[in-house]
């Protein structure tokens, strides 16, 4: 099954364009990005107060505390001149926090998002095409993911949700090295739960058998076994963002209360991190 040339259009979206960090190959167009970012995720407020009445401003309350994604937007800002357009590339197992924290980014950020999967899924001719060439050719379905990684680390001022193919290969691993590399660690209990809420759908990219079962843990013994073989992968991540981490930090009694806007902000700061070191390991190379 060959797979089809990736024609993309470009969008109308205010987003500045890509930046190319070198000459893509002439036979491939830029993606159509999907400039829609996620919504944002409110903790529920409490009290009795009225849906329907307005919040209750105390003179103490900053505007940032009410609008929790005007905080990523801040941070986005204040790193932007130091991240010169650099693209950022997210691990991790697949699930719908990933996708929110990558959409979210690419808002806060001016960026444009793509999930790498999909543009696999879109290469083939839609998932049920790709499912048929992965059982019917895995090697060349590899190839068609590398292919789609080897164009997106040509273009600066992205935010990519990876695949787990982008960490099972060394080729791809290095792709990545374009850009700067975020694992966002997402505790499997979460991915399981997710999972079999789903039904049939799954938020790895491993097929589980979730359709004829209610079994939790069954689908979290399955979960926990995919983690294994990708985590060596995961961490060759530049740095890691942990959904776990930030709950304890945070003071929450549960996993589900941790927000994307939680989530999106650590990764900004761990990004700031990375290009504060950056920055220090230049200085320290100019000649006096």
């Amino acid at each position: 099954m060959a797979m089809r040339a990736l024609s993309f259009i470009a969008p109308s979206s205010p987003p500045p364009s890509p930046l190319p960090r070198s000459n893509p190959p002439r036979s491939l167009s830029l993606f159509s990005p999907n400039p829609t970012p996620s919504a944002a995720r409110r903790p529920d407020s409490a009290g009795a107060r009225d849906v329907m009445d307005p919040p209750v401003v105390s003179s103490r309350m900053s505007l940032a505390e009410l609008e929790p994604s005007l905080v990523v937007k801040k941070k986005a800002t204040e790193i932007s001149s130091d991240l010169k357009g650099t693209s950022i590339f997210l691990v991790g197992m697949n699930c719908a926090m990933k996708t929110s924290v990558g959409k979210l980014l690419a808002d806060a950020l001016r960026y444009y998002y793509f999930d790498s999967d999909s543009l696999v899924e879109q290469a083939c001719g839609g998932e049920s095409s790709a499912k048929l060439f992965r059982e019917s050719d895995e090697n060349g379905f590899r190839d068609s993911e590398t292919e789609v990684l080897k164009q997106l680390s040509s273009m600066g001022r992205l935010v990519v949700c990876a695949g787990d193919g982008a960490v099972e290969s060394s080729t791809n691993l290095a792709l990545l090295r374009y850009g700067i590399l975020i694992w966002i660690d997402v505790p499997i209990e979460l991915l399981a739960n997710e999972a079999v809420n789903a039904g049939a759908s799954s938020p790895s990219e491993t097929t589980l058998d979730t359709s004829n079962s209610d079994s939790f843990l069954k689908v979290l013994d399955e979960l926990s076994q995919r983690y294994i073989e990708l985590k060596e992968g995961y961490g060759t991540a530049d740095a890691t963002v942990s959904l776990q981490k930030i709950a304890t930090k945070q003071g929450y009694e549960d996993l589900d209360s941790v927000t994307t806007e939680d989530m999106a902000l650590e990764t900004l700061k761990e990004i700031e991190r990375l290009t504060r070191v950056k920055k220090m390991m230049e200085a320290a190379a100019r000649p006096f």
